[in-house]
């Protein structure tokens, strides 16, 4: 990683994606800029992916970050719920191609141990070190707050232990 590097971490839903943006220089971590991209209740799932790529176009328009740290995919029991996950995922992964950038996608476990040193960490626990490590004065919408744990993660894990834990592109 750069001496300077914004990171975008993206955790992908279908009707409530979180955003964050995380700016690395050296060990200090600064908070670019985080949101939900919502989309409205019972509109259709092409309606939602639109929104969603229309939503990633503009954070990154106004961000203008490096990489980009993405959720990777999990064991689902119902498959219906994967398959909508799958969608949203790959309009990220399309938006952020797009635009030129390099995805990383991380488990969750992996962004968990990053966060909070316990791969089986609770989400409040990883929102708690989210504000801590970038030091903000309210903790962001849970979303939101999972987005920014995925560009911190990003960010431990393209430093000196990056070659150990095998981070490549997407």
């Amino acid at each position: 990683m750069t001496s300077s590097a914004r990171i975008l971490g993206i955790d992908t839903a279908l009707r409530a994606s979180g955003v964050g943006v995380v700016e690395a220089s050296g060990s200090k971590l600064k908070l670019v800029a985080y949101d939900v991209i919502r989309s409205k209740p019972k509109v259709p799932i092409s309606q939602c992916l639109l929104h969603l790529d229309e939503g990633l176009q503009d954070i990154i328009r106004e961000t203008q970050p490096d990489a980009v740290a993405i959720e990777g995919a999990f064991y689902f029991k119902n498959a219906r719920t994967a398959m909508v996950l799958g969608q949203a995922r790959g309009t990220a992964i399309t938006a952020c191609t797009r635009a030129g950038l390099k995805l990383y996608e991380y488990a969750p476990r992996r962004v968990k141990q990053a966060i909070v040193g316990f791969g089986g960490a609770q989400k409040s626990q990883v929102q708690k070190m989210v504000v801590t490590l970038l030091n903000l004065s309210e903790t962001p919408p849970e979303d939101a707050s999972d987005a920014l744990a995925l560009a911190i993660c990003h960010v431990h894990s393209s430093g000196k232990h990056a070659a150990l834990q095998k981070t490549e592109p997407l």
